[in-house]
């Protein structure tokens, strides 16, 4: 693995590339909200922003964990569906990217947390399919109520098993997800539901740490005493393990 075991584990963290605007700029960028950084560095991680680009994946083995990060819309035809007329905002790159990264980081046992778009991408990855729209699903907006708008969510999760043995059987999120898990991928376990059904949580148990999550933990873990902050904290010492293996 990348890091001698005096040093802080290396995480990578998936990002857009966007035109974005900043003083008098407005160029193309890899950005991420700054929420993902500070909640790795507050774990003990030290964090590396992976943009689309064929070089991404060719960085994992310097990378002690990896964080498929919040985001756009993955295209259906990556799970053999016609695009929903709400499925919006596709960026083929970052699809190519983030699949080569998810197949690298489970080929070689790479602790791994998946968030929002990345546990839909985990599921895409190893064989699932997606709600294109859950209000349509469900009935109601509430996992996300507005443009820029978080949702809360309470969360029910499987005893026994991760992420209940991290952060309790019961946890209130902040959410932002028009799209959610359908058909679930063969290898991952359902380990986490909201009071509506939604899937909320998965892992594969044959991996030493892969977790993913439909909410948005890293929105919770400006507070350390937050329920969510288990999970990058979890997320960092596997890596400094299997950095010290």
């Amino acid at each position: 693995m990348a890091s001698n075991a005096s040093d802080a584990p290396v995480i990578g963290i998936s990002c857009y590339s966007e035109t974005a605007a900043w003083g008098v700029w407005q160029r193309p960028a890899a950005l991420l909200p700054r929420t993902y950084v500070d909640a790795v560095i507050t774990a003990g991680g030290i964090p590396v922003l992976l943009p689309p680009g064929a070089e991404a994946a060719r960085a994992l083995p310097r990378l002690d964990a990896l964080v498929l990060a919040g985001g756009a819309d993955i295209d259906p035809a990556r799970y053999q569906a016609a695009p929903h007329e709400h499925t919006t905002g596709i960026r083929p790159d970052r699809d190519t990217t983030e699949l080569a990264l998810l197949h690298r980081a489970l080929e070689r046992r790479t602790p791994l947390l998946a968030i929002c778009r990345g546990a839909q991408l985990l599921n895409i990855g190893l064989g699932g399919t997606l709600h294109q729209h859950l209000p349509e699903v469900l009935g109601h907006r509430d996992h996300q109520p507005a443009p820029g708008q978080y949702g809360r969510t309470t969360v029910r999760l499987e005893p026994g098993c991760p992420p209940a043995t991290l952060l309790g059987e019961k946890i209130e999120v902040s959410c932002y997800h028009h799209q959610g898990i359908d058909q679930l991928a063969p290898g991952l376990e359902a380990v986490g539901h909201a009071t509506d059904g939604t899937i909320e949580a998965i892992r594969q148990p044959s991996h030493p740490f892969t977790l993913g999550v439909q909410w948005h933990p890293e929105e919770d873990t400006a507070d350390p005493a937050h329920p969510s902050a288990p999970l990058f904290t979890a997320l960092v010492s596997a890596a400094a393990e299997g950095a010290r293996a």
